[in-house]
């Protein structure tokens, strides 16, 4: 049945939160095929077999990417939390920020936020140091 994985009766979900849950349950076998792909590429002795499933495996890569990128596009608090986390290199994961941004954020580019361009932190010019 389609709905087994919701969690609350469909017909008290609106079609936005069904969708929703359709990406994030599509998002969930993809990063699983990926995780099932990669095990068997790493188990095989097979050379020509591994590369073959390696292709797979990065085939999946994209459809998560793309499946991700779709509920960023939907859901503000998420993209909030990957404009915040995503790409950052040069600080332990666990340290970048130190303030938590959730729901209504202001967070430059994020949907809804009327801020395209300013980090909310004012002026610097003419602060001395």
């Amino acid at each position: 049945m389609a709905s087994e994985g919701l969690h609350e009766a469909a017909d008290l979900l609106d079609e936005a939160t069904v969708d929703h849950h359709r990406a994030m349950t599509s998002l969930c076998e993809e990063l699983e095929a990926i995780d099932w792909y990669d095990q068997r590429v790493n188990a095989t002795a097979d050379a020509s077999l591994a590369a073959v499933l390696a292709h797979n495996r990065d085939d999946e890569k994209e459809h998560a990417a793309m499946t991700l990128e779709w509920l960023r596009r939907h859901d503000p608090a998420l993209d909030a939390q990957l404009r915040k986390f995503l790409f950052t290199t040069t600080e332990p994961i666990t340290e970048v920020g130190s303030t938590d941004v959730g729901a209504g954020a202001d967070v430059e580019g994020a949907p809804g936020s009327g801020n395209l361009g300013s980090l909310g932190i004012g002026s610097l010019k003419g602060v001395e140091r």
